[in-house]
């Protein structure tokens, strides 16, 4: 079979090999799953770039999150077992980790749906507990992760700001459903949150960025707001003055959904349920963006890393290779 391999760690685009290989054994609790789509996060340059916070030994296949099909035939959604992750035609899962595809998504959909809707949700839901008719601001609302907020927040009745950096990113939120949209590049963030909220603020943030992004959040959250921090996008960790959320009786709230699945994997299993009936009725649809052959993973995996993307890229492993080759270093 075919696999991207990293032998060392840097730019996903310079370290990133397809190769042929034999297909991975599954050990004890794993599963062998053809690979029918692999979404591309930002974990998996991290992974490239040695900077995540799992360090599967060298040489790994990244492609964190996929849509398989087992041996007897079922479409499922679950996070690969590293070293052997998704940028291959098969991939390695643990078996309990396994969820149903819903059937109102198709593979690329379905591959991007567990991690950034999972996340959204825990996030929204249970950490700051989103009530219909509040204010929800979602950072970089035009990427995977935002877009998943963004579509969250409406199915539940919110109001949502989305904030995104440039024109093309803006029209993006607006087509998933932003009520306000607005371009950090040229416009201020702090201002126009205040006046769209005459004053209040954000009831939720959702943050997936942090750095400067942060900062913003604590300026506009309102009364009594719930900031959840998801991730640090941007390169930057935020180091919050505790004395200013005395000022506001605003909440910090962190969010590691993995957490979930090794201290309460039901309720994974109860959100994935709620997701499946939202996508069913159409109030939830993954912003697939690009689909790409299983040849032109590594550019896209750079095109991530470099932040250059909406929504999400997906890597088809039975797709056409567009470069007529395949096999070549990347």
């Amino acid at each position: 079979m075919q696999a991207w391999h990293v032998h060392e760690t840097g730019e996903p685009s310079e370290v990133m090999r397809l190769e042929e290989t034999a297909r991975p054994e599954p050990g004890e609790g794993q599963v062998l799953l053809k690979v029918r789509a692999a979404s591309i996060n930002f974990p998996d340059a991290l992974l490239c770039r040695g900077r995540y916070q799992v360090r599967p030994p060298l040489p790994f296949t990244p492609g964190v999150e996929i849509c398989g099909e087992t041996e007897d035939g079922r479409r499922v959604i679950t996070n690969a077992a590293l070293p052997h992750g998704g940028f291959a035609e098969y991939a390695l899962a643990d078996a309990a980790n396994l969820l149903p595809a819903p059937e109102a998504l198709d593979d690329a959909e379905a591959a991007a749906l567990l991690i950034a809707y999972q996340t959204g949700w825990f996030g929204l839901h249970r950490r700051a507990q989103l009530r219909s008719g509040e204010t929800l601001l979602v950072h970089a609302a035009a990427g995977g992760v935002g877009s998943a907020a963004v579509q969250l927040g409406k199915a539940a009745g919110a109001r949502v700001i989305g904030v995104v950096g440039g024109s093309t990113k803006a029209h993006v939120a607006r087509t998933i459903g932003c009520d306000l949209v607005i371009d950090r590049h040229t416009e201020d963030v702090i201002g126009l949150v205040k006046e769209a909220t005459e004053g209040r603020g954000a009831d939720v943030v959702y943050d997936p960025v942090g750095g400067h992004a942060y900062t913003q959040s604590a300026k506009c959250v309102a009364f009594e707001g719930r900031i959840v921090v998801v991730g640090f996008a941007s390169g930057t960790i935020p180091n919050p003055g505790l004395n200013h959320v005395l000022l506001k009786n605003y909440a910090i709230l962190g969010l590691h959904w993995g957490l979930y699945a090794a201290r309460d994997p039901q309720a994974v299993l109860d959100c994935h349920g709620q997701l499946t009936a939202l996508a069913a009725k159409g109030a939830i649809q993954p912003l697939v963006s690009e689909r790409v052959p299983l040849a032109d993973a590594a550019q896209a995996v750079q095109q991530v890393a470099d932040g250059a993307t909406t929504g999400r890229i997906v890597v088809l492993p039975d797709a056409p290779d567009s470069a007529g080759q395949s096999g070549a270093q990347a």
